[in-house]
């Protein structure tokens, strides 16, 4: 796959992509005591497309002006280098041992004007590690000082606590299910596990739904 073949960029009239614009203006309208610029998309169970639906939410964010930082956080099964056709060896993992890293960010702009990647990079420690180490704080702050809104792609939630170490740091998470393989119990018990550390559920996405019911896609 490419970034070409995302649908927001694809097919930007077509039904999908008009549904993504919709999730862009609920996030943006969803508390305005509490604002949503920094958030992670996340899943319960892996194959549920998370890693796509994260990319093309943050291609919509970006296409509307707003400058924007995609965050492979997924370190154990990165993607997004993989969608968006580009060089992952230095990122996120490079950010927590890398002074040079910190005060630059290996960014990587993508093809879509006002978006930047920052791909997972390599790091030899756990992830889990990593997200539970107070630098990552630090580097939420500098990914904010460049941009509008900052979106992390996670692991799922019921195979590592990644998105909720990462979750409890940011303005909430956004879970992605997928239509016919999403299970409800999983779902429900990775929204319990996410609510648990207190992290700010913003609500569940439905991708794969049916044409006929991609109307109530939220």
């Amino acid at each position: 796959m490419a970034a070409s073949d995302l649908i927001t960029l694809k097919d930007p009239r077509s039904p999908a992509a008009e549904a993504y614009r919709t999730l862009r203006a609920n996030l943006m309208n969803f508390d305005q005591t509490r604002p949503v610029t920094a958030f992670v998309v996340t899943s319960a169970q892996g194959a549920d497309g998370k890693s796509e639906a994260t990319a093309n939410l943050a291609a919509v964010f970006a296409l509307a002006g707003h400058r924007t930082i995609l965050v492979d956080g997924d370190l154990r099964k990165p993607q997004q280098d993989r969608l968006w056709g580009v060089d992952g060896k230095r990122g996120l993992g490079e950010m927590f041992v890398d002074d040079v890293a910190m005060s630059n960010p290996p960014l990587i702009q993508t093809p879509v004007e006002n978006l930047s990647l920052l791909p997972a990079g390599t790091s030899t420690l756990s992830p889990s590690d990593l997200f539970a180490n107070p630098r990552i704080n630090d580097i939420i702050g500098v990914l904010r000082a460049r941009a509008n809104y900052v979106i992390f792609d996670a692991p799922p939630v019921l195979a590592a606590s990644d998105a909720a170490l990462l979750g409890v740091r940011l303005d909430g998470a956004i879970l992605i299910a997928k239509a016919g393989a999403t299970r409800r119990d999983h779902l429900a018990r990775a929204t319990e596990t996410l609510e648990r550390v207190h992290v700010r559920v913003l609500g569940a996405v439905l991708t794969d739904a049916p044409r006929e019911r991609r109307a109530d896609y939220r």
